[in-house]
């Protein structure tokens, strides 16, 4: 029998498992070439990015731009202006005037809102006056637009009518006694300053001045309901 090196024997099975392992190492070690570029491009750029700083050099507002010392901007949304400085934006803060509470018309161009148009009228049930205008809205009322917008009512103050049964006339304010001075004698209405014989026995006067109560009656004797005297 020659000599020489003995070799390995490794059955079929054995080879190919052996093949199945070198194949998986080889796939986890070479990986996706494509995968492999975009992560070191990403990874590249992400160290080559510079953040500017502007610190003491300018300023920056929401939208991104910058400004140079000195300069004036209005950031953001404001009407304030502000200015660039070595510490950061200084802006305007001032203390607006407060608007007037009849303002219609409001304008924002400017730091602070300002009053445009001012209502200069007055709405009363459902009317509009002028300012100072004077009017009726009955009988009864006298009313005045008021230089603040508001109106102002004076109510007359009728006097107690001097009769029991007052009317009112179309446009006038306050009761009348159409037929004079007069008061109840029972239920019957007789007119003041005169003796007034509401039957055959009895004789009635109004008080004076004193309307509103009853009439003052007597009564004389009576025989069959007719007088004696």
């Amino acid at each position: 029998m020659p000599r020489g090196r003995m070799r390995p024997h490794l059955s079929a099975a054995s080879v190919l498992l052996l093949l199945a392992l070198m194949s998986v190492a080889s796939a986890a070690t070479v990986g996706n070439p494509e995968d492999y570029t975009a992560d070191e491009a990403e990874r590249t750029a992400a160290d080559n990015m510079v953040f500017d700083d502007y610190r003491g050099k300018g300023c920056v507002d929401d939208s991104g731009f910058v400004y140079k010392l000195g300069e004036r901007f209005y950031p953001g949304h404001s009407n304030c202006p502000c200015v660039c400085t070595e510490d950061g934006p200084v802006c305007d803060q001032p203390e607006c005037p407060k608007l007037h509470p009849k303002c219609t018309k409001v304008e924002h161009n400017g730091c602070c809102p300002e009053c445009k148009e001012v209502k200069n009228f007055c709405e009363y049930r459902g009317k509009t006056y002028k300012i100072l205008e004077e009017f009726k809205p009955s009988p009864c009322e006298w009313c005045r637009c008021e230089p603040n917008n508001e109106v102002h009512c004076v109510v007359s103050d009728c006097a107690v009518p001097e009769c029991v049964n007052p009317v009112y006339e179309p446009e006038q304010c306050c009761p009348i006694c159409k037929n004079g001075p007069n008061c109840f004698a029972g239920t019957t209405i007789i007119p003041a300053g005169i003796e007034v014989k509401v039957d055959d026995c009895t004789i009635c006067r109004c008080h004076n001045g004193d309307w509103w109560k009853p009439a003052q009656c007597f009564r004389r004797e009576c025989l069959n309901g007719q007088s004696l005297s």
